[in-house]
Formats: C-alpha cells, sequence, structure tokens
C-alpha cells in the first residue's frame, strides 16, 4: 500500500474504533506522569482527563497530514492531562511568589556579577536565611508540572496576554518568537552551572527519579530536589525578556 493510501485508510477508521484501540495509550501516559507530579494528584484524574484527550483526538485526526494517530493522540492525551493538573494547581500563590521574586533577584545579581549567581547571594538578596532558601528552591522544582515544558506554555500565555492588548499573536513574527524562545531556552540550559544541568539531563532525558540521580551524585533525595530547583530560578531569570508581557 502505497503512503496516500495509508494515510486515507487510517483516516477511514471509525473513532469509537481508534479510542477502543489507544485506550491502553492514556495508562501508560498516565502513570509516565505521576513519576514527576506531586503526590496529591490522583491517576485516575489523569486518566479521566487524558481519555477526553484521545476522545478529542479521535473525532480530529486527519490521516492525509501524515501523522501517525498514535503520535497526535500522545500529544493531545499529554497535553490534556497537564491542563487539568493545572486547573488545580496544588501550590499555593506564595510558592509562585516566591519563586519570581527569587529569579528577579538571581537575574539582578547575575546581571551585576557577569557571573552566575550563588544560592548564599539569592538568600541575601531576598532576606532569608539558607534553610529558607532551599525551601524555596525545592517548592520551585515541585510546584511546576514538568517545569521545562511550563516554561514553554508560559510564552504562549504570554502572548495572549499581549493579545489583549491589541497584538496579534498570529502575526507572521509568531512562529519566529516561538522558535526564538525554544533556542533560548536550549542556550539558558546549556549555559547553566555544571550539577543544575547534570540534573536536568538526568532527570529529563535519562527520566531518573530524585533517589536515583541523588545516588549518581552522592547526595540525598531533598538536595536533588533544591537544586533542580534552583535550575528552574535561573531558567525563569535568563528567561524573563521572554515572559514579560510588557515588553
Amino acid at each position: 500500500m502505497n503512503p496516500c493510501a495509508a494515510y486515507a485508510s487510517a483516516s477511514a477508521i471509525q473513532p469509537d474504533q481508534l479510542i477502543r484501540d489507544h485506550a491502553p495509550l492514556v495508562k501508560r501516559i498516565a502513570h509516565h506522569l505521576m513519576a514527576r507530579l506531586p503526590p496529591t494528584v490522583q491517576v485516575d484524574d489523569l486518566m479521566q482527563a487524558g481519555m477526553l484527550g484521545l476522545l478529542d483526538a479521535a473525532r480530529s485526526f486527519d490521516g492525509s497530514l501524515g501523522a501517525s494517530f498514535e503520535t497526535y493522540a500522545g500529544a493531545r492525551i499529554r497535553g490534556a492531562m497537564l491542563d487539568e493538573v493545572r486547573r488545580n494547581d496544588w501550590a499555593p500563590r506564595s510558592v509562585h511568589r516566591k519563586a519570581r521574586e527569587a529569579a528577579q533577584a538571581l537575574r539582578v545579581i547575575e546581571q551585576r556579577e557577569g557571573r552566575a549567581a550563588r544560592d548564599s547571594e539569592v538568600a541575601e538578596a531576598l532576606g532569608v536565611g539558607p534553610d529558607e532558601y532551599g525551601r524555596i528552591q525545592a517548592d520551585a522544582a515541585s510546584c511546576r508540572l514538568v517545569s521545562l515544558e511550563d516554561l514553554v506554555v508560559e510564552i504562549g500565555e504570554a502572548r495572549e496576554q499581549r493579545s489583549e492588548l491589541g497584538i496579534d499573536p498570529e502575526d507572521p513574527l509568531a512562529a519566529l518568537e516561538a522558535s526564538g524562545f525554544r533556542q533560548g531556552l536550549i542556550e539558558a540550559i546549556e549555559g547553566l552551572p555544571d550539577r543544575e544541568k547534570l540534573v536536568l539531563s538526568l532527570y529529563y532525558d535519562d527520566e531518573l527519579n530524585l533517589r536515583e540521580i541523588g545516588a549518581v551524585l552522592g547526595v540525598g533525595e531533598s538536595r536533588v530536589c533544591q537544586i533542580h530547583g534552583q535550575a528552574m530560578i535561573r531558567l525563569r531569570a535568563r528567561l524573563r525578556d521572554w515572559l514579560d508581557v510588557d515588553a
């Protein structure tokens, strides 16, 4: 069968059949995400949201565009699950506020010193002790769902806010902006201190959990969480221009 015929065949499959055939994909994605989410998140809630994502994918799939249904549905399922958790954000507003304040303090220090800010410097700028700053770091890691992906989501939210100000988010520069942000994110990650970059690589690329990363680094899980959180704070600070709707 030639590719065009294969796409046409996929398009002809009834939505109900696609849902039955790919229901296990919802469970697989839900359990994969659970390893990265706060313990307050229930797998059943993820699966319910994921099934809605699968239903939407089955209704809107167009095989003639070239993507396989599993690839298309996987993105819709995962997106629906993350949207559900974002709508029920477990973190208090104070957690997000402190993370933003830490990012701003770090940004000022790095601009002034021309180097990576030290934990002690950020804590001093915030007027908190090392233990309190450690809690801020840990919260910065755990209050984000899948933190690198959320940074990408924030640029989209910022664009929506700019649209409300009369700036069209669908203008010809929109794709260039998104591409530029992703490149900026890559460069920001490459510019992280080695230990923070290693933690992100082990967590996101190798998909190790905090205990396993701690064994690699020779530190406890709580310290890994702090390092992860510091990386998130640093990335937020270095990408602030992309997220600033007033820019």
